[in-house]
């Protein structure tokens, strides 16, 4: 076999690779979606339907109009929103700082926390359930979404610190000095020099601290009582009863609830290919 052959039957696997992992990652979706749009009849089958036919509302508009255990699905979509963009301001701000004092002072133990933030990472999120119950009880958030975002910028911090982190070691040291030879102040230089540099890892920690908060249960389970202020992934839980499952209920609100995260992300990712272009251009 020539090597032309070879590189380009290595392209057809790579692609047919590639094809089939995308396949399998947007199969989850497109049954979500399929099946918010079929009827009940079409949903409890045992026969493979790949589309609904014909296509129904019902689901759809049951949760619009009847909302999910008598509220509003727009109050679980307004506590979400709350919950999710106070994690993304306040875990940016938290982690902006830590990571420039991790990457650019040298200080005692300071590899030990770098290693400490990855421990964090790999405990168990429901290890930490109980004591951060006990704690959030005594500072008196429980049953309010305050105690919520303070849960879910802790969980976030790690990652966006560690991630963070490489993005200011990756800013060359002589930018900063330049700077301060020109009689900027440390604010300034961190503000106008730094931080437009940083701001692409900043919008991809962002990205991740949405999700995270946009889709946890087991804290909006443990720590919200009151149903008016329940998350929709709470509320998604109503749809499941003892003795059956509105899968169709559930597949409506899960679209519903999906299309936020793709705005979001859609509106993100301008911004980091636009903070990507003006790095460069003032590099």
């Amino acid at each position: 076999m020539n090597p032309v052959t070879r590189k380009r039957l290595g392209k057809i696997g790579l692609n047919t690779a590639g094809i089939a992992v995308f396949l399998f990652a947007i199969f989850p979706v497109y049954w979500m979606v399929s099946a918010a749009f079929k009827p009940n009849d079409q949903i409890y089958t045992t026969e493979f339907i790949p589309f609904p036919m014909p296509p129904t509302l019902e689901h759809v508009e049951r949760a619009f109009t009847k909302g999910i255990n008598g509220n509003s699905i727009w109050i679980y979509m307004m506590n979400s929103a709350i919950v999710s963009l106070s994690t993304i301001i306040i875990g940016a701000v938290f982690a902006l700082l830590a990571a420039t004092a991790v990457a650019r002072f040298r200080f005692r133990f300071r590899t030990s926390f770098l290693i400490l933030l990855l421990i964090v990472q790999m405990v168990p999120s429901e290890a930490l359930l109980i004591p951060l119950f006990l704690n959030v009880r005594q500072m008196g958030l429980y049953n309010e979404l305050l105690g919520l975002i303070v849960i879910n910028v802790g969980l976030t911090l790690p990652f966006s610190v560690w991630m963070l982190r490489t993005f200011v070691a990756a800013v060359p040291k002589e930018l900063e000095e330049a700077s301060w030879i020109d009689g900027a102040s440390r604010f300034t230089t961190f503000w106008r020099v730094l931080f437009p540099l940083v701001a692409p890892g900043l919008v991809a920690t962002s990205i991740f601290s949405f999700i995270t908060a946009w889709n946890e249960f087991v804290f909006a389970l443990t720590l919200i009582e009151d149903s008016s202020k329940f998350t929709m992934p709470r509320a998604l839980s109503f749809f499941v009863g003892q003795r059956s499952t509105d899968w169709g209920g559930i597949m409506a609100a899960s679209t519903l609830m999906t299309i936020p995260v793709l705005i979001f992300f859609l509106l993100v990712q301008r911004r980091m290919v636009s903070g990507l272009v003006a790095g460069a251009v003032k590099g």
